[in-house]
């Protein structure tokens, strides 16, 4: 599809999983290596080891136990106290209290092993030092994080990942091509959705005349007589 004017309001951009730096972890990944679950019954008789602080980890932890779908869990975290709700912490205290949680913490997941698959991980513990243990996933849920993704590879004019503009119309270095919102960058730049729309607003104006270079665009408010609608 051709199109004169291509007006780039991406947001944030694309989010993308927190990956941990642990050697050879993308090999393993879709081989039993995961940073999100989609089905829980994927998980149904399975070895889990779920790495992370936050809520997801927590809540998916006490999930895959409570639903009785993972025949182990072990849960890891790098410090004792955790960054998710209060009811979710205690539940998951009270889980691995009554022994069915493996709950890990002073502790991250440092390696990965497996013939094809992953069949174990290696635990560093800040006492204990290296644990390996078999498992048949690894989940680390660290959150996400935003990238430009496929935009970065337009050939755009890129500052602290963002798409760098001229305030005059909000247009980027590619004739024709412009960014408002949270994805462009200018001097002064405030992500408020009141910046936004007067950047999407200058933006239009500058691609109606790339449009129709010989006609006249007139303003029209609500508060004036004719305004089709009102």
């Amino acid at each position: 599809h051709k199109a004169p004017i291509v007006m780039i309001a991406g947001g944030l951009g694309v989010f993308e999983p927190r990956k941990p730096p642990i050697p050879e972890l993308e090999k393993f990944e879709d081989k039993g290596v995961e940073y999100i679950i989609r089905d829980p019954e994927f998980y149904k008789g399975k070895r889990v080891v779920v790495s992370g602080g936050g809520d997801s980890a927590l809540d998916w932890s006490i999930y895959l136990v409570e639903k009785n779908i993972a025949s182990e869990l072990t849960l890891v975290h790098r410090r004792t106290s955790f960054r998710g709700h209060l009811d979710s912490v205690q539940k998951v205290m009270d889980m691995a209290a009554a022994g069915k949680i493996n709950l890990i913490t002073d502790a991250e997941v440092t390696g990965i092993s497996g013939n094809g698959k992953v069949e174990a991980v290696t635990i560093n513990h800040a006492t204990m030092g290296n644990i390996e243990k078999p498992t048949d996933h690894f989940v680390p849920l660290f959150g996400l994080t935003p990238s430009l993704g496929p935009i970065a590879n337009w050939g755009l004019e890129i500052e602290k990942n963002a798409v760098k503009v001229d305030t005059f119309d909000y247009s980027t270095n590619r004739k024709g091509v412009y960014a408002i919102g949270d994805i462009n960058t200018y001097p002064g730049k405030l992500k408020l959705i009141l910046c936004g729309f007067h950047e999407g607003t200058l933006a239009v104006q500058s691609a109606f005349a790339r449009i129709h270079p010989n006609k006249k665009n007139v303003l029209k408010y609500t508060t004036v007589n004719g305004v089709t609608g009102f």
